[in-house]
This record gives structure tokens, sequence and C-alpha cells, in this order.
């Protein structure tokens, strides 16, 4: 018997954040990471238009440096994308997934995410399988596992919500990361995998509760208003597109790819 932090006698479990991934994801086959405004949203937009995306952990000097070893676009922060466009008159590619819905022409992209980029390398370094999941491709990752999974009992699943961080470095759980994970854990419900901890339970509620409201509860919630405030709403509007899209991101060999594409 593991940890009771572990959730392990669940085959569908539910945590926060980088600690609660290594709490939970060591006795798991899947996990899923969950970061709705914005990595995982930015990631499946991405991918919708067959982007190969490199997640990277920083946004720093070295982030540009890696986008040129990999001959990549490297997605830029909102207001240095902002500063950029005034400047040159131009649209640049930045962290919302608005401006990669509106990019040019793109075929590699480093995507710097301190929260959703850490926690996905660590799981893969746990030796787990690693999915990205937003609120537009939930149901698609779901099917995706369910196929996978199929009638294996011994097969686990934890969904992370990557949630946010206070000005002190510590976990801020942030609720669109709640209702997201708890959006991928309702649809592998609905599709026969109903061994849930009470963690995973209780996310897929919350997702419940809010599912015919979505976007306007996703422009209330505390990391919804500083987007819109900083005039980023447009965002808020794309990580709102519920089943929207098909894609199944997968961690390999450090980059996300589409797990439904040869």
């Amino acid at each position: 018997m593991g940890s009771p932090y572990s959730q392990d006698r669940a085959r569908i479990r539910m945590e926060w954040g980088p600690v609660g991934a290594a709490h939970t994801a060591p006795s798991a086959e899947f996990a899923v990471v969950v970061d709705v405004l914005s990595f995982t949203t930015t990631l499946s937009v991405a991918l919708d238009r067959r982007v190969e995306v490199f997640p990277y952990r920083w946004r720093d000097e070295s982030a540009a440096v890696y986008a040129a070893s990999q001959d990549a676009t490297l997605a830029v922060g909102r207001l240095e994308a902002r500063r950029s466009d005034h400047q040159h008159g131009r649209r640049s590619v930045s962290l919302s997934p608005d401006s990669i819905r509106q990019a040019g022409e793109l075929t590699r992209l480093v995507l710097p995410s301190p929260n959703g980029s850490t926690i996905s390398f660590g799981l893969a370094d746990a030796g787990v399988r690693v999915l990205g999941a937003s609120l537009r491709n939930r149901t698609a990752v779901a099917e995706w596992l369910a196929a996978q999974l199929g009638t294996r009992h011994d097969a686990a699943v934890t969904v992370i919500a990557a949630g946010e961080r206070w000005p002190d470095g510590s976990l801020r759980p942030a609720v669109e990361d709640l209702w997201g994970a708890g959006a991928v854990i309702d649809a592998l419900h609905g599709r026969g995998l109903d061994d849930l901890s009470p963690e995973a339970q209780t996310a897929a509620a919350s997702f419940r509760s809010v599912q015919s409201v979505l976007a306007e509860k996703l422009m209330r919630c505390s990391s919804g208003r500083e987007l819109d405030e900083a005039t980023f709403g447009a965002e808020i509007a794309v990580a709102a597109e519920l089943d929207q899209s098909d894609c199944v991101p997968m961690l390999v060999d450090g980059r996300f790819i589409d797990a439904t594409k040869p």
C-alpha cells in the first residue's frame, strides 16, 4: 500500500501542482496536465494547426537560446508581444492562444510555462506518459485514454490541475484548473472509467456545476479577471470553447505532438 496522499486505491485521481503530481503520479500510467489559462489551451490551439510544441520551464533569456536550437518560434509574454506589435506594426506570437490562432506560418513553437511545463517534465521524469488537456479538448483526451486503458484495471490516470503562483511562490489553486481537471474526469467517467478518488469526484462535480455558464464563470474568476483587466479577454473566450478540439497532446522526447496523428 502506498502513501495516503497517492490516491492509489482509485483508478482516476486528481491533485494540484508539481508537489501533488509527485505524490499521485508514480503509480499511474498516464498523467493529464491541465492549465486552462493558458498553457494547455494554447497547446491545443497550436496542435489544431499541426504545430510541433516544445514546452520550456523558464521565461527568461535562455528560452530564446533554446528556441534557436530547435529552429522554432518563441512564444513571448503577452505584454512583451504588445510592445513589439506597437513598435513594428505586426502581430507577435505570444503565450496567448488567440495570438497562436492568428499567427502566420508556424511549424515549431517553444512555449515557456513555469507551471504547465514544469509539471509536465516532472511527470515525464517519473516515467509517466504525459498528456495536456484543456476545456477545448477534454473529450478527445478522455476518448483516447479510454481506448488505451480498455478493461485494464491495473492502469491509473492522474489529472493534475496546474494552478497558479502567489508572489511568494506558493501554489494558488486556480478554480479554472479545477473546472478543467473536472471536465476531463467527467468525460472519463462518461466512458465507463468510474473508479474515482474523492478528489476526482469533487473536481468533476465542480465542472458540472458551471458547465452551462462556463464562459461567464471563466471571465469572473480571479485568473479571468486578471486577464480581462489587462485587456486579454479574447483568450478567455478561446479557453471556454468546450469540446471544440480533437487533438490529444502527448509529450514525446521533450515536445508535444498530437497522439491522434500519424
